[in-house]
């Protein structure tokens, strides 16, 4: 089988060809979010410059909620589709089939694969800790999906109430009580600008008091320099973690439980505690066999998964796009 898969994000439309069991270079361009028309000439013309003969479908991953039984585009994050019928369009630009899904969902089915593309975790639960939190799930070896498209917001599951208060009333997401607001990329940049404004001896308040930036960043690299503010920054963001984790294994109770998106540069330091945490809050007898782990695909995850897509429902469907998608949810 001879796909391609494009990763399209907010700040980068990265593509890449599967033949077979081999993934070629990614080619990476700064996305066009002038309009939907320039973004989708955009993806055309990248497809169009790959010299594939033979080619059998396109997958393409987007940062958005999308009726994958049309390719319809709903609801966007970072680029300017919505309401936009994306499969049909590139179907006739390009003629060729094509699928199009939400891209932490074909991430999740990449990182259900190894690095020879064979299917390892049935069941698998992925977080991607980045801006935000994302998610996607695959169970029983297929993309779960949900009745709209939109299975996988793990990000806004609620992981903290004050209990002694009335439920607050619901407002502009990410949630105060969300896992997103807990525990994603912004949320470890909090911590580490008032640790350091906290601490001015430490490794992060120096920095603070050079007038240098003090985000996550900053903070990993401190803690594996062994700074103890640092180490204890990104351990307080691994547990808030390690509470989202627990609740996907009390709900799924999958075979994989995997860590993406920028945090899982920080290893164990934040592995350590999320696992730590996340084994302490999950039902007696659930997850005994879930592996928590960071992504193996890392940032070719995108490109890996929408390539798969495209040849597994092209496997299915004989190539055509049309065919009913509900079977694959």
């Amino acid at each position: 089988m001879s796909t391609i898969g494009v990763d399209l994000g907010g700040t980068k439309v990265a593509l890449a060809h599967l033949e077979g069991d081999e993934l070629g270079e990614s080619m990476v361009q700064p996305t066009n979010c002038s309009s939907a028309d320039a973004l989708i000439d955009q993806i055309v013309e990248m497809v169009q410059s790959v010299d594939a003969d033979g080619l059998d479908a396109v997958g393409v991953g987007v940062p958005s909620i999308v009726e994958f039984e049309t390719g319809r585009v709903v609801r966007s994050v970072n680029v300017p589709l919505r309401d936009v019928p994306l499969r049909e369009v590139l179907r006739d630009r390009l003629g060729l089939p094509v699928f199009v899904d939400n891209d932490a969902t074909v991430a999740a089915l990449a990182e259900a694969h190894d690095e020879h593309l064979r299917l390892v975790a049935h069941n698998l639960v992925l977080l991607t800790i980045g801006t935000g939190v994302g998610g996607g799930i695959v169970l029983n070896g297929r993309i779960y999906r949900g009745a709209t498209g939109g299975a996988g917001e793990l990000g806004h599951t609620i992981i903290g109430l004050d209990l002694s208060r009335p439920v607050p009333r619901a407002g502009k997401f990410p949630l105060p009580e969300s896992l997103e607001c807990a525990a994603a990329g912004v949320a470890l940049d909090r911590l580490a600008e008032k640790a350091a404004e906290d601490n001015p001896d430490s490794g992060l308040g120096r920095l603070h008091g050079a007038g240098k930036p003090v985000l996550g960043r900053e903070a990993v690299d401190a803690a594996r320099d062994g700074d103890r503010v640092a180490v204890r920054i990104v351990e307080l963001w691994g547990e808030r973690l390690g509470i989202g984790i627990a609740n996907a294994i009390n709900t799924f109770d999958p075979d994989e439980v995997v860590v993406g998106g920028g945090a899982a540069q920080a290893g164990e330091l934040l592995l350590g505690p999320a696992e730590r945490v996340a084994r302490a809050h999950v039902v007696p007898g659930l997850g005994e066999k879930t592996r928590i782990r960071a992504a193996w695909h890392g940032v070719r995850a995108g490109v890996l998964g929408a390539a798969l897509l495209a040849d597994h429902e092209v496997e299915r469907t004989g190539g055509d796009a049309h065919s009913e998608g509900s079977a694959a949810r």
